[in-house]
Formats: C-alpha cells, structure tokens, sequence
C-alpha cells in the first residue's frame, strides 16, 4: 500500500521471482525458506508468508512487498539500530559458539521446544550468558508453547539462569494468559504473536499483558502500518525479523530506522539463520549493529538463479502470489 491508500498491481512489477534457501538450523518448525522476490517501479518487495498462513492471514505480507516496490517507507530518524543475535534451540556449546562469534551485546534464546525439556533451555540460557558476559541482555522466546502455571515456573528457573532475562517473548497464546502471566512475573513480558496474528494488534496493550511490543512489518501490513500500531499501542518497541532473505529485512530495519524511540535491541540479526541470500551485500550486523537503508538491496541474478527451486514449488508460490493479490484488491 502507498501512503496516499493505493495498491500496485502485479501487472506494473518489473520482476517476480521464487526463491529457496536452506536454513543452517531448523526454526520455527522449517527447514527451508521460501518466498517470492517483487521488483517494482521504485523498489523490490518480498512476500514470504510462512505455510502455516492461509491466504487471508498472508493479505498483509503482500502489502508490506508492494509498499517496499513504491518506495512508499518513511524517513528514518536514526542512521542504524542495534541487533540481538538470534540463538535457536541447538545444545549449549553451540549457543556458546553462536554468541560468542556474534559481536552482538543482546541475545535471544528460543525455548520450549517440543522436542526438548526444561532442562535444555536452563543449560542453553546458562551458555549464553557465560558467552555474553555479566553486561549483557537475555531474552528468550516460547513462540506461545506454556500455559500460565508452566509459564511462570519456567520463567523463575530461567531468570535464575540467565541472572536476570530482559524480557520474556510470548509465553503463552493468549492475551488473557499473558495478562495472568504478566501480574506473577517480575521480569517484562513481550507479545509477538498476540500482536501480528491478532486482528487488533492494540488489545494487548488494552489488557495490559505486556510491557514490550514485538513489530514485524510483513505480518502487520507495512512499514507504515506498523508504526501507526507502535504509536496507538504506546509500549516500548522492538522490531523482529519475519527469517527474510535480505530484501525483506530491509523493510524491518526501515521500521526500526523509523521508530521516534528504540529503547531495545531489535531481532534483525537473522541472515545468519539463513544459507545463503539473493543479495551480494547481506544485511549482517557487524559490531552488533545494522544500517538503516533507504531502499531494499538490489537482488543479484546469479544468486537469485541459483536459489530457483523446482517448477512445483515455483507453480505452487506464483499461485499463492496471485490468490492473495486478489483478496488485497478486493477488500
């Protein structure tokens, strides 16, 4: 969407392109990350949905592409945003290893995962602090996998761990649950998905179950949108990658160049979750921060080339493409 309400059709892009590209861990349940890479007439977009999306969820994803391919992002107010680095739920050497070759201050735990127990992401948490220092911030994500009295047990053990965690990333599914969370807790709660897949991301703040917003521009409808539910919301924010090649992290760090305050570091360190990019110059951290760019990197033909999958998934992502399309010009 553009700022003045219109809508770029698929007939004026310049480019479509699918892309595959592994990822080095598993996380978030994939192993493989897919989208669609839009050239536009003043800029390039990606639409990367995950599969578990269905086409009316993934209307919004589509509207931050076509707003990043009009070139419709708003000024920055800061030259460049500090990062978390992003530790998945891997052993706790290799969290050690993870962070320690980060150069990041900041770094975000995942836990909870199904295939592990508490006492992995105690060992994991307890690696990462050894790797970041006294100084440095922890914060862990449970993608909404506890109920409230698993939450709060589990968030004593890992606030003991870490020495303190900077805050919790949805602990539980629901607003109420995080609501309850929220008042048995000392360390800040953050909603994730209770914000992007909600269809009013501001109940959050309403309920009072949450104390920092975690934005994603994709899932939010653009980099303007979000920042209209950063305002409204009235929370401290932090803006998260949706695991996006570098043209899509592009359009977050935009929303994080764009913020009147960024009191935390963002979860814009993801290309190392990545094998590879449809970029020459990927948008790494280095000393623990990013630039904020103007515009997304140009894709390189070769790259792009060479992350082409096969004429099913192409067939399948194009479809995708065209169907969500219509639901966004239609509403």
């Amino acid at each position: 969407m553009t700022a003045n309400g219109s809508t770029i059709s698929l007939a004026e892009l310049d480019a479509v392109r699918v892309y595959g590209l592994p990822m080095r861990t598993r996380f978030r349940g994939i192993t493989r990350r897919q989208g669609v890479l839009l050239g536009g007439p003043a800029g390039w977009g990606e639409f990367c949905p995950f599969e578990d999306y269905d086409d009316a969820a993934s209307v919004p994803w589509l509207a931050a592409a076509l707003e990043a391919c009009a070139g419709d992002w708003p000024e920055p107010v800061r030259d460049q945003v500090p990062v978390n680095c992003t530790v998945p739920a891997v052993d706790a050497a290799k969290a050690h290893a993870i962070v320690a070759a980060s150069g990041c201050t900041t770094a975000k735990v995942k836990v909870a995962e199904r295939s592990q127990t508490p006492a992995d992401d105690v060992e994991r948490v307890a690696a990462v602090r050894d790797a970041l220092g006294p100084t440095g911030a922890i914060r862990v994500d449970a993608n909404a996998a506890w109920d409230v009295d698993t939450a709060i047990a589990r968030i004593a053990e890992l606030d003991r761990a870490a020495g303190g965690l900077e805050y919790v990333e949805q602990p539980s599914p629901t607003i109420e649950d995080l609501a309850a969370v929220r008042r048995k807790v000392q360390v800040r709660i953050a909603a994730d998905e209770s914000i992007r897949r909600a269809e009013d991301p501001l109940k959050v703040a309403v309920a009072e179950a949450a104390d920092v917003a975690v934005l994603k521009a994709a899932p939010l409808g653009g980099v303007r949108r979000a920042l209209r539910v950063a305002e409204a919301c009235g929370l401290p924010c932090v803006v998260s990658s949706a695991v996006e090649t570098s043209v899509g992290l592009a359009a977050q760090l935009a929303l994080a160049g764009a913020l009147p305050e960024l009191p935390f570091a963002c979860g814009l360190g993801t290309m190392s979750l990545l094998d590879g990019d449809v970029v020459s110059d990927s948008l790494v951290p280095r000393a623990g921060v990013l630039p904020v760019p103007r515009r997304a990197p140009l894709p390189d033909p070769a790259r792009v080339a060479a992350a082409t999958p096969g004429a099913e998934d192409q067939r399948r992502w194009l479809d995708r493409l065209v169907r969500v399309h219509t639901l966004l010009t239609t509403r």
